[in-house]
């Protein structure tokens, strides 16, 4: 699903961020990507689909070249769902809005179809009963487990959770892998994860230190 080759990242100042990393990601796999703080995880995630602009080297998404300049990167980017560390709900906007609004204005869904999606996601992360609340009424677990709800009704090919469990407990975080695996087989999960209890389910963990994969792997391998 996605291959990259020698992606490098060097901002202005000189600080080198990404040094030649090499990953081949498959259709359908769960990939975890681990490592210590500030060695370039979420920047990595970031260039997959060029909220950063890679310095140096090659992403195929799907048999396309990200970088090319022939490349519709926002139709690209319609292939990807991401989840950031912080929440980006629209705060003047219900729940149910906030998952309904992409859907409805972008992928030409109908409201009542868009509902009945929104209910099954968020039954699926625990949170049913907060359709009809606004964002300041919940909790930072729980505006985390919206965004990830919110994602899933893209139904993009690729997810991208950039550290987007960390806000949750650990049952909480299994139980979202578990219908995460359920909801989107066959689909491609990519996410920033730091429990041992997380990483243990991962199909393959991809390790990052001082910005270059160190380690491929499972986690009975590494």
């Amino acid at each position: 699903m996605i291959q990259v080759s020698h992606l490098k990242k060097t901002y202005s100042n000189g600080l080198q961020v990404l040094r030649d990393v090499n990953a081949t990601i498959g259709r359908g796999e769960v990939i975890s990507i681990i490592g210590p703080s500030g060695t370039g995880k979420s920047t990595f995630l970031r260039c997959l689909n060029l909220l950063e602009s890679p310095s140096g080297g090659s992403i195929i998404v799907d048999g396309q070249d990200l970088l090319s300049k022939k490349t519709d990167v926002a139709k690209m980017r319609q292939k990807m769902g991401m989840v950031f560390q912080s929440f980006n709900l629209f705060n003047h906007l219900s729940i149910m809005d906030n998952l309904c609004i992409g859907p409805v204005k972008l992928l030409g869904k109908s409201r009542k179809e868009a509902e009945e999606r929104a209910m099954e996601l968020l039954s699926m992360v625990g949170l049913a009963e907060k359709a009809n609340a606004m964002p300041s009424q919940l909790s930072g677990g729980q505006k985390q487990r919206i965004s990830i709800a919110r994602a899933l009704m893209k139904d993009a090919p690729v997810l991208i959770l950039d550290d987007s469990v960390s806000a949750v407990d650990t049952k909480t975080e299994r139980n979202i892998l578990q219908s995460l695996r359920k909801e989107r087989k066959g689909k491609t999960t990519i996410l920033i994860a730091h429990r041992i209890s997380t990483i243990e389910q991962m199909d393959k963990i991809l390790f990052l230190e001082d910005g270059s994969l160190t380690a491929v792997g499972t986690h009975q391998q590494l």
